[in-house]
């Protein structure tokens, strides 16, 4: 009974000995934090300095809340990357056999079609789960509750979150790879892709020559923004016509603001005719893990 219990858990028990593990999961979860951090700091820097030059490129005219989550942010960091590992661990005899393979690297053109499809299939799933992060009173309130304690985010925010959410989050990045069974390489470069999309959307400047901006549909930080300020809508990770076509789910006030951006205004006074400067935190109420709507949603 002993010999066939330790036969079933072989896979487990000797994942570390697989270099396929070290080359796949380990190193994808390697490359995921390492990127963050080498982006997220320069930028969280940035709001601690708050540069009177940049201060009319904030979305939202509060101070950012680096006292109270810079640390917490860190921590989470650490915390959901373990739970990640672990999680990795115990769905490696299946994740082994995933299609993710070393062979020989396809045309170009056909790795900007894989990270093109990768974009839209996670941003597709990611509006769905995180709608119902918001949708389910209990998932709301036990998971999707840690994320929205920060209110005005900056960089470093951007993996402040429930390990589940966290998990959750990365198990839907890696769907795309697995259902086109792509090169290894190729699952790297859509890695760091998705880190930059978390970087920059809780940078809290909507600076016009920030390079992601040359990224069709793409609005940059100021989408995701508008979702902590408001907290309702504005569901999509990157791609804001989702919001459109999903029922609607915008937030009113980031279609003004980007109005009032195209007749010229800079992001401070699009901001303020918006109106998400006055009282951007109105309607909802989030402390610790209770989150309490106050009346006026978005």
């Amino acid at each position: 009974m002993i010999d066939t219990l330790i036969t079933q858990l072989q896979p487990w028990l000797n994942f570390y000995q697989d270099p396929w593990f070290w080359q796949f999961p380990a190193a994808t979860l390697f490359i995921s934090a390492a990127v963050f951090l080498l982006l997220a700091l320069p930028w969280t820097w940035v709001a601690w300095a708050d540069p009177i030059s940049l201060r009319k490129y904030k979305i939202q005219d509060k101070p950012f809340q680096l006292k109270e989550f810079f640390l917490p942010s860190l921590a989470r960091l650490l915390l959901n990357n373990v739970m990640l590992a672990l999680t990795l661990i115990l769905s490696w005899p299946l994740l082994k056999h995933a299609g993710i393979h070393t062979g020989e690297m396809p045309a170009w053109y056909i790795v900007i079609a894989q990270l093109v499809f990768f974009v839209f299939l996670d941003d597709f799933l990611y509006y769905w789960m995180h709608r119902g992060l918001h949708e389910n009173k209990w998932l709301l309130k036990k998971v999707h509750s840690v994320h929205h304690r920060v209110r005005n985010t900056c960089a470093i925010n951007g993996n402040y979150m429930h390990w589940v959410e966290f998990v959750a989050t990365a198990s839907l990045m890696l769907l795309g790879p697995i259902l086109l069974e792509t090169h290894l390489y190729v699952v790297y470069i859509w890695v760091v892709i998705r880190q930059v999309e978390a970087v920059d959307g809780h940078a809290g400047y909507d600076i016009p020559w920030n390079p992601v901006h040359w990224l069709p549909v793409y609005e940059g930080p100021v989408y995701h923004d508008f979702h902590h300020a408001k907290f309702r809508g504005n569901y999509a990770g990157c791609l804001p016509y989702l919001d459109r076509y999903m029922g609607n789910t915008y937030v009113a006030e980031y279609l003004k603001y980007l109005q009032a951006k195209r007749e010229g205004m800079n992001p401070d006074e699009a901001g303020r005719f918006s109106l998400v400067r006055r009282g951007a935190g109105a309607g909802v109420k989030v402390t610790g893990e209770k989150v309490a709507n106050t009346g006026a949603e978005a």
